[in-house]
């Protein structure tokens, strides 16, 4: 027996969302569309109708219809192993991913290396993207600054270019932060303490380089052990094994990345030295690469995932009109384990 052919099912369309739900379409609209001008009982009824109908909003007409991409962009000025290597930025995109899964925004990448400046700042100034989250910036990364003169922006750390002052950003004070971890190693009786600082071209690798001497500066304690590190597992080896070669001991280290911290406890352990006798290893971010170190690292926590969210959720406030606070920090606290 031949079935009876079926009649394809008709999408659901914006009015019947707005007959089912007794209002208009330019309601209906509204409500889709995120407008702050509509009572929390009729966004209620529409809602209530667009999940009984199964309605999806026609996102290419919306864009269309108000000149918008719906694309955030994550601009990020390092190249890929930086991007892939380092816990902390699959921190910050699951924040952001997260906060965006109940926009209608999806998010474009983009390695913004500074020799291809025109060519990002083309395409993000193009109309293909509404607003930028940017990530990482160096000194040098001037284009960056200029960014926001063209869409919304919000930074990821605080700008580094005096140019960029008045930017929103989601930060930690990482001054206050290194500052205290440093305290905790003087607290626990290092009076010989060591530092591996991030790339002093950037503001998280200035502000706990700060952070560090102040600490030291209070306690009447020399800060002159430091050496420059590059946020990496490598870098921090290669930073440790420099300090160890000026043939000053040392029982404390400060390092401003728990990466860093993961080389420089191989390093330390390969000259022979134990953690925590000989050396109390304080970290800093409290990544999964704290639990991953020869001997689990005590860090300096900062809450990356809730940045990213922050991130995302402050530039969708922008985007919708709103006024959100111009610099958001984070709390930080530290985690005790075993290396410190």
């Amino acid at each position: 027996m031949t079935s009876a052919p079926t009649t394809p099912r008709v999408a659901p369309t914006l009015e019947m969302v707005a007959a089912e739900a007794g209002v208009s379409r330019a309601t209906v609209s509204r409500v889709v569309n995120g407008s702050p001008k509509v009572s929390p009982e009729v966004i209620e009824s529409v809602q209530a109708a667009i999940a009984r109908l199964g309605y999806t909003p026609n996102r290419a007409a919306r864009s269309l219809a108000n000149r918008r991409s719906m694309v955030i962009a994550l601009v990020v000025p390092e190249d890929t192993s930086r991007l892939f290597g380092d816990p902390y930025f699959a921190a910050i995109v699951k924040g952001i991913t997260d906060e965006l899964d109940a926009s209608d925004y999806v998010l474009n990448l983009h390695l913004a290396r500074s020799e291809a400046a025109q060519k990002t700042l083309a395409y993000l100034t193009g109309g293909n993207v509404d607003g930028a989250l940017v990530v990482s910036h160096h000194v040098g990364d001037d284009f960056l600054s200029t960014l926001g003169r063209h869409l919304p922006v919000v930074f990821g750390g605080r700008p580094i270019d005096p140019n960029a002052a008045d930017s929103v950003f989601v930060d930690i004070d990482n001054v206050a932060a290194a500052a205290d971890g440093t305290r905790y190693l003087i607290d626990a009786g290092c009076t010989r303490i060591a530092s591996i600082t991030g790339p002093l071209d950037m503001p998280a690798g200035i502000d706990r380089l700060a952070g560090f001497q102040q600490a030291m500066a209070a306690a009447g304690l020399d800060a002159s052990l430091v050496e420059d590190g590059d946020f990496t597992m490598t870098g921090g080896a290669r930073a440790a094994r420099a300090l160890l070669d000026r043939g000053e001991r040392f029982d404390g280290l400060f390092v401003a990345s728990d990466l860093m911290a993961v080389g420089a406890v191989t390093a330390l352990r390969e000259r022979g030295l134990r953690i925590p006798a000989d050396v109390r290893v304080m970290g800093f971010d409290d990544s999964p690469a704290a639990l991953t170190s020869e001997v689990e690292l005590t860090t300096v926590r900062q809450p990356s995932e809730e940045q990213g969210r922050l991130l995302a959720r402050t530039l969708l406030h922008i985007l919708r009109g709103d006024e959100p606070a111009r610099r958001i920090i984070m709390p930080t606290d530290i985690v005790v384990r075993a290396s410190a």
